[in-house]
């Protein structure tokens, strides 16, 4: 189904959250049941909903005793190998308290351009939505060397959302929605609602400053261009909006998604 506005989301039969590092890990881990609690509350309400997650590097960091995300490549796999593992298990415990199970998910955006592994892939995840499981999924960041050192797990939930065909893709952020220029600068103004088709001529977009992530609003742009394209409607907006979110409240910037009826 294609999703007018906001208020539709809460009819979507397929959502697609993603959040990312700095929401979820370090200081903001105990944020992980806050954003189990709303996927939850969203998947009784009878929506189906697939999770794309980062966070895996910054989770191993302190393991080794690292404060700053390295920059040559074998240490951020060996990284990410450390923290999958204990990424997928705070989430595993977080889902114990709804009788929910978690379905590990790694992807690179090269499983999603071969035809044969695409639909393997698309034939798991679908799979694992109709046994009432939550698809957990990451960049698999150990061999993924692109995205690592200049990707982000914004175009690969794009990727999933299209592939899935899902109604619509949250993009949260450590930011409320898009602005015409970055936040923090004198006279920046929120975008409610992006057009389909809209270049968003004249906008200055940024990018991270967490420190730990590898995206910002360059990266959810273009991964909100993705996901319309496909029909996918997406809404960003920040972390602490989620509830208000994924409840069709209006929060975030809406970018419309082509209409395919």
């Amino acid at each position: 189904m294609t999703l007018n506005n906001r208020k539709d989301l809460v009819n979507a039969k397929l959502i697609v959250v993603k959040v990312g590092s700095s929401s979820i890990t370090g200081a903001n881990e105990a944020n992980i049941d806050v954003l189990v609690q709303a996927l939850a509350k969203t998947h009784q309400r009878g929506n189906q909903v697939i999770l794309v997650t980062s966070g895996a590097i910054a989770t191993g960091m302190p393991l080794l005793g690292l404060e700053q995300k390295p920059e040559d490549l074998p240490t951020s796999q060996a990284l990410a190998a450390i923290g999958q593992s204990r990424l997928i298990a705070k989430y595993q415990q977080s889902l114990e308290r709804f009788n929910w199970i978690a379905g590990q998910v790694l992807l690179t955006s090269e499983d999603l351009e071969g035809e044969q592994t695409r639909a393997n892939a698309k034939a798991a995840i679908d799979r694992i939505v109709s046994l009432g499981v939550l698809p957990i999924v990451n960049e698999n960041d150990t061999v993924a060397t692109a995205e690592i050192r200049f990707g982000d797990n914004d175009r690969l939930a794009a990727l999933v959302a299209q592939l899935v065909g899902a109604d619509a893709l949250v993009l949260l952020s450590d930011v409320d929605a898009l602005y015409t220029m970055p936040p923090s600068n004198p006279g920046a103004q929120r975008i409610t609602d992006v057009p389909f088709g809209d270049d968003l001529a004249g906008v200055e977009v940024g990018g991270t400053s967490t420190g730990v992530g590898t995206g910002g609003a360059v990266t959810k742009v273009a991964a909100a261009k993705v996901a319309t394209s496909a029909g996918t409607a997406v809404l960003l907006t920040s972390f602490a909006n989620i509830d208000q979110a994924l409840s069709g409240e209006n929060v975030g910037t809406w970018f419309s998604p082509r209409n395919h009826d």
